[in-house]
Parts: structure tokens; sequence; C-alpha cells
């Protein structure tokens, strides 16, 4: 494939996949295109990236990360573990089952220094403005801005654009009646940075799904007086601690004081937004853009990965589904990818493609509940990995029914269990405190008596 180049769109997980499977491919002699990736940020790791701040970052773009100190992971770190460099690889021995944002981050970047090749390929502080599709050359023309600069670069041409920049950072905000004038603090978990400021405080979360979750369980933690989620749908139903509790949806608000569907009220200090995010990228061309909900299987990727209204089967979206899997779901799609990319694996024809897409759609249509969600994501990415030749088995669906048990037995306590290394089969060691106690999340902290 000499001359052909590739474009890829963000230095996250995802993207950093995409670097990492193509370096191994070349690495087995293949002729992998060029890589050439676009960072918006100064540093790799997407939404790990912890900043202070919100808003507009130093050049004036939207910030991107949604990440907040004291963060730790909501899933067990066996269900996201990469097989080929496990956390016993990176550590030198096995860790607790939860870890914090530091020692996830640290962890993969550990993976991604494996090939000092990798960073060479990433323009860090290059935002990509906009990407075209060119019909009678069958390629696309991409423009980057250099954001240290402050200068937009000639177009550049790529044979094939990866998308891998996520979908978790453009937040979803509606309006309720009187907000406009709530005298108190009003954010989206988007500008979520610090537990700590909101200890003492009286906080109305709207949502009912991860954020508000974890949001409110961290605020707790660090002192929040009282917490009210409100939902649209159904409640969490978790078993919380006093200071939280679940009331029907938001109805409006007078002065500092919030009706509920319920007919109860509220007086918070602070409304903080928990209802997830717009798919958005709008760098990208009309006929080349995902659109629609965030969901398991988005309706125009075929494989969760191929982007078929456009491109000619040469635009790839990695990440942009819903997620129970994270980074081993990455890494899969990654390798189906570079490999579609280089001709190992074909797609159907468009008739039988849609009738692919359409068997999908329909079963997630379908699903009832979380433990159906799990199955149906493991499904997908088990194919996934089989068509790529990944070679190793990332299901971990036993993990996951059995880790959403332990959060409706105790949502304080199931980040304080221990699961076992699917691929070293090591049963990992208790953290030295309970999560609810461990207000120190650096990674000399989490590893220490171990």
């Amino acid at each position: 494939m000499a001359g052909k180049r590739i474009c890829l769109i963000g230095a996250g997980p995802s993207g950093m996949s995409v670097l990492y499977q193509a370096e191994k491919l070349r690495k087995e002699g293949r002729d992998v295109p060029e890589i050439v990736c676009y960072e918006k940020q100064s540093n790799w790791g997407g939404l790990w990236n912890y900043t202070w701040r919100t808003g507009l970052d130093e050049y004036g773009e939207p910030v991107h990360s949604s990440m907040y100190r004291h963060l730790w992971s909501n899933g067990p770190k066996e269900a996201l573990e990469l097989p080929d460099y496990t956390f016993e690889d990176h550590y030198g021995k096995p860790i607790a089952s939860f870890p914090s944002r530091e020692v996830l981050f640290d962890y993969l970047k550990g993976r991604w220094k494996k090939e000092e090749s990798l960073r060479k390929c990433i323009l860090f502080n290059h935002v990509v403005r906009n990407v075209d599709y060119n019909d009678s050359t069958d390629n696309f023309t991409v423009v980057a801005k250099n954001l240290k600069e402050d200068k937009l670069l000639p177009p550049e041409v790529y044979d094939y654009v990866v998308v891998a920049s996520g979908h978790f950072s453009t937040p979803n905000v509606p309006s309720f009646p009187g907000i406009e004038t709530f005298p108190g603090n009003v954010l989206h978990a988007h500008d979520f940075r610090d537990a700590e400021a909101y200890r003492s405080k009286r906080l109305l979360m709207i949502g009912s799904s991860y954020s508000a979750e974890d949001i409110a369980l961290q605020c707790a933690k660090y002192g929040a007086s009282s917490i009210v989620c409100t939902w649209r749908t159904k409640p969490m139903g978790f078993k919380w601690p006093s200071t939280i509790t679940e009331r029907a949806l938001l109805t409006r608000i007078e002065g500092s004081t919030c009706y509920f569907n319920d007919g109860s009220r509220f007086e918070p200090d602070v409304i903080m937004f928990c209802t997830g995010y717009l798919i958005s990228y709008p760098f990208l061309a009309e006929n080349l853009r995902l659109r629609g909900r965030n969901i398991l299987f988005p309706e125009t990727l075929y494989k969760n990965t191929l982007w078929t209204e456009g491109g000619n089967k040469k635009l790839f979206y990695i990440g942009a589904q819903d997620q129970y899997y994270t980074f081993s779901m990455f890494d899969a799609q990654a390798l189906w990818a570079v490999k579609f990319i280089l001709g190992d694996i074909q797609a159907p024809d468009c008739e039988e493609m849609r009738a692919v897409l359409k068997h999908w759609i329909e079963k997630n249509q379908s699903l009832r509940d979380c433990h159906d969600e799990i199955n149906f994501q493991t499904e997908i990415l088990v194919d996934l990995a089989k068509e790529s030749g990944y070679g190793y088995d990332l299901d971990c669906s036993d993990m996951f029914h059995e880790w959403e048990h332990h959060k409706h037995e105790d949502i304080l306590t199931y980040r304080d269990k221990s699961f076992a290394s699917k691929f070293t089969g090591t049963q990992s060691p208790l953290h030295h405190c309970t999560f609810m106690k461990a207000f120190d999340d650096s990674v000399e902290a989490y590893l220490k008596n171990i």
C-alpha cells in the first residue's frame, strides 16, 4: 500500500489502539499505510487527561475532557484489561480490581510506550476543522489547525479516515422552567472537577445514569450534606446512603425551590445536569457524520466500526457506541479497521450489509435490561475479535453480570470486590481500604501494601 495515507483523529485509548495495532502489523512485515494522528490536546490520553479547565481551553477551543479528580473505575479492571499487556505486566504484581484514574492512565501509557514510534505519528495541539470525501478521486481532504501557532494548515489528502475522538465531550443540556433565575450554581457533569467543592452543599442531580450515579457517590463521599437525583424514565434504584435520595422528574424551579412530579420540593445550592452527551462530529461533512443517540449499536456503522452512508467504505469510527466494554473493545475495533484497510477483511455488498445492520438494530431494540445489554455487546465484540483474528477470548460477560449484582446489593461497596484476571488467572487482592474511605487516589497510595 505504498503511498497510501490514513488520517486518524484523536489520541485517546481508541486512537492509540489504532496506532498500536498498526505498528504491530508493520513489525510483522505488513505494508501499513502512513498514519497521521491529529490530537487537539498537548498529550495523549483523550478523556483520561485531567484538566482543571472548563468551558474553553488555552486556545479558545471547547475543553474535551469530562474527567474529574478522584474518579475511580466504576467497572472491574479485569473486564477492560488488554490481553497482551496485563496489569501484572505493567505493575509487576496483581493490584486491586477498581483502580483510580491515575492508576488506569498509567497502565495505558505503559502499553503505548512499548512502541516508541507511536508518539511520532501524533500532531499534538492540532485540531481537525473539516473532512470531506472526494467522489472523483475516492479520497478525503482534511483541513486542520495548529493551535499553538494559531494557523490553519493547507488541506491534506488521505485515502482513509479513522474517527477516534469519542462522544463524551459535548454536553446534552435540557432546560426547565425557572432555571434562568435559580440563584445557585448550575452546571453540566462535563464541567464537574472536584467533589471537595461541594462539601456541606445541597445538590440536585438531573439524570439517572452513570454520571449521576458516580458523581452523587463522590459528593456524598466528600461530605455533601444532601443529594437528590431526579429521574425521567425510572430511578436507579440502588440502596443509597441516607444523604442520597431519588425523586420523579423535576418540573419547575421557583426562586431556589425545585418542584418534582411526585409533588415534593427541594432547595439545592447546586443543580448539576447529568444528562449525557450529544453525538457531535462537526468537523465531518454531512454525509460522513454519525448522528443519533448514544446506543450500543449505532445504526449506520457496520460491525460497530465501518461507516456505511458514504466515503466508499474508507471511513471508520472507533469507540462511538455506548459502552460496557471499553479498552479491549476499542482494541478489537482498531485491529478490525486496520485489517480492513489492508484488505484482510472484506465487507459484503450493500444489500447484504443492510441485512446485517437490520439484524443487529432489531436485536438492540429488543434488549430489556442491563444483563441483555451486556450479552449483546459481548456478542458484537466476540464477532469483531474473531473476524479480525484478535487471538484472545474477550468475553467478560460473567464479570459484568456479577458486577451489576454487586452494585444492586450495595452501591457503597461494589468497588471493594475482587475479580480474577481473565488472562493471568490471578485473583486480584483487596484494596487496603474501602472505596468510601480512600481519599488519596495517587498511584503510590493505590499500590500501598499490595
